[in-house]
């Protein structure tokens, strides 16, 4: 069973690229999940795998891509509800 692991980004996090880096991250890592902007501002994803490799997307998620000026990670580790078997942007 893989880990999972639900974030909520809060920052200068949006208009920088953050979900389309957090996608090929993503790709490059091997986790499966998602991530979309919310009406606030800030970015949510959802990343499944290992506990080594999400835990390197959760670290990735402290600073984003450089343009971005992440203020605060929320981290809640979760029990599957599903088996994700690709990542992708959601809208």
């Amino acid at each position: 069973m893989p880990e999972q692991l639900h974030v909520v980004i809060s920052g200068l996090v949006q208009g920088v690229g953050y979900r389309h880096a957090t996608y090929r991250r993503a790709l490059e890592c091997g986790v499966t999940g998602w991530v979309r902007n919310l009406p606030n501002g800030d970015v949510e994803a959802v990343f499944q795998g290992d506990r080594a490799t999400v835990d390197r997307m959760l670290q990735w998620c402290q600073d984003g891509p450089a343009l971005a000026r992440v203020e605060r990670v929320q981290e809640i580790w979760e029990t599957p509800s599903e088996n994700l078997d690709h990542f992708q942007i959601v809208f």
